[in-house]
């Protein structure tokens, strides 16, 4: 670990600031789950774009494109800039919106780490995909073929993957716990955002 990773960490540390956390993953990876439950342990602020964007078509009946996202950047936005840390719950699928997650975190002065959740056994993933209930009040789930057409790019920038094949929850939200903790992961992530800063 080189002494430049070292010093942003310590000034991270001294600087007391939130972090935004940033799941992001296909429909049934698992992704939600281990957000909730980060949420839950840690007490942090969770933020579920589903949720944002089944509001806005039950309030105004028409079809949600990117409006959830942006209602979304404001409003983790709003708490960073409290102090609080949020947990942002989205498949977050292409390079511009995780472009853009990550500048909500950098002008809240926060710190930010991105977390794709995945499942590589695809069988394990078509059966969730197919079995899984709704917990949001209107929100139609997508099926297995939706679900294989999403388009998803894939991911060039440093991230923490949890993996949660043949896993149970509880293993899943252990492994997330371990990355989160391995200053390794903190230096690299947090360290993207702080060089943005400084610039």
């Amino acid at each position: 670990m080189s002494e430049k990773y070292q010093q942003y960490n310590r000034l991270l540390k001294e600087m007391n600031n939130p972090t935004l956390y940033i799941f992001s993953g296909l429909p049934g990876a698992g992704k939600s789950t281990l957000a909730q439950e980060l949420s839950q342990q840690t007490g942090f602020v969770y933020l579920r774009i589903d949720t944002v964007e089944q509001v806005l078509k039950n309030l105004f009946n028409f079809k949600v494109e990117g409006e959830g996202y942006r209602l979304s950047y404001r409003i983790a936005q709003d708490n960073l800039n409290l102090g609080l840390s949020v947990i942002a719950d989205s498949c977050n699928p292409i390079e511009l919106t995780r472009s853009e997650w990550n500048e909500v975190a950098i002008e809240s002065k926060a710190s930010f780490i991105n977390i794709e959740v995945v499942c590589s056994d695809i069988s394990e993933h078509r059966k969730r995909v197919e079995n899984r209930d709704s917990t949001i009040e209107g929100l139609k789930l997508p099926t297995w073929k939706d679900v294989e057409n999403r388009e998803y790019h894939t991911w060039f920038n440093e991230r923490l993957v949890i993996d949660t094949a043949g896993k149970t929850v509880s293993e899943s939200v252990q492994e997330l716990l371990v990355g989160l903790s391995t200053d390794e992961n903190h230096l690299t992530m947090h360290c993207a955002g702080l060089a943005a800063l400084t610039r």
